[in-house]
């Protein structure tokens, strides 16, 4: 890969966690855990993405229990606001008032066994309380040393925007991150957030960048697992989609998800200088290992990448929205 497309990759641990809980985490042993952070660290990586509502708070355990500091990795987390509406009910729910955030943040350290991460994210918006109160909370929270950095996800661009303004105001720590949905077949973020994003020095950390792994090409038309995401991630255009994609892919001897990821690192909006990210999650060794290798290649054929270009006209029509 060339060093100026040499794009950050974070491994994403949303299949780490106890079988049973929410997202059906297959990676559920220290041992599976460790094979898939070897196989990131091989690839010289170092940073790792999770969240206080993964795996119905297991996930975050489970990293604990891998001695993520002792590998020299950093850790990102995320806190949902699920207090009042709980994604499930097991789990404890929080809040992003100032006593939920630090209920959740004190809760992920503790199952981290950290006195410290890189990165705190607030995962989504919590619009029953006021940013001002949210961001003073987040400041103290920092100030008192529990994290380095400051991220936002699934925000609107204008809520980016004014939450960066009140931070200025108050002199308080400031977002560097924002994690987002984007991918060749879902690119909303370019014509309004990633404006917003690059005004005030912000990074773009990318989720799902294989659409939840329809960008495998491997799913079909009436599969079941298909429909149950249409809702969310998929509409019924990513197939017309695919229909363009899968012969470009077969004629130039590339899979469906090589196309994908490398465009991410070399035709898409993101930039290694502005510090993007890509966070992969992790499926079976062989196909982790096979993404990060398609990560490290160079640029696609100029008719592959045409063909993402049309591919995303098909489906900018029904794209679901950015934001929660």
């Amino acid at each position: 890969m060339s060093s100026q497309n040499k794009i950050k990759v974070v491994c994403g641990t949303m299949s780490f966690g106890a079988p049973g809980t929410r997202g059906s985490p297959h990676i559920n042993s220290v041992e599976q855990a460790s094979q898939v952070l070897e196989v990131f660290q091989r690839h010289g990586h170092n940073e790792l993405d999770s969240a206080r509502s993964y795996g119905e708070g297991t996930t975050e355990a489970l990293l604990g229990d891998v001695d993520w500091q002792g590998r020299g990795l950093k850790m990102n987390t995320k806190l949902y606001a699920t207090r009042g509406h709980p994604l499930r009910g097991k789990e404890r729910s929080y809040s992003h008032s100032p006593e939920g955030l630090r209920e959740g943040l004190l809760d992920s350290l503790k199952a981290l066994k950290a006195d410290k991460i890189e990165m705190f994210y607030l995962h989504a918006p919590d619009r029953k309380h006021p940013y001002e109160d949210t961001l003073r909370a987040v400041n103290e929270l920092y100030q008192e040393g529990y994290f380095n950095r400051f991220g936002v996800s699934n925000y609107m661009a204008w809520e980016v925007a004014q939450m960066c303004e009140i931070c200025d105001k108050h002199g308080w720590i400031k977002p560097t991150a924002y994690e987002g949905h984007y991918h060749a077949l879902q690119r909303r973020v370019e014509d309004e957030l990633f404006p917003c994003l690059r005004h005030y020095g912000i990074s773009f950390y990318v989720y799902s960048p294989l659409a939840s792994g329809f960008l495998t090409g491997r799913y079909e038309r009436g599969q079941l697992i298909g429909n149950m995401h249409l809702n969310y991630l998929w509409n019924e255009g990513y197939y017309d989609a695919m229909d363009v994609i899968k012969p470009v892919a077969q004629k130039h001897g590339l899979t469906v998800a090589e196309m994908a990821l490398r465009w991410l690192v070399h035709h898409s909006a993101l930039k290694s200088e502005l510090s993007d990210a890509i966070i992969l999650g992790a499926g079976s060794l062989g196909n982790l290992e096979n993404n990060l290798n398609d990560l490290e290649k160079g640029p696609l054929p100029e008719e592959a990448v045409k063909t993402l270009d049309d591919a995303w006209l098909i489906c900018k029509p029904r794209a679901p929205k950015y934001w929660y």
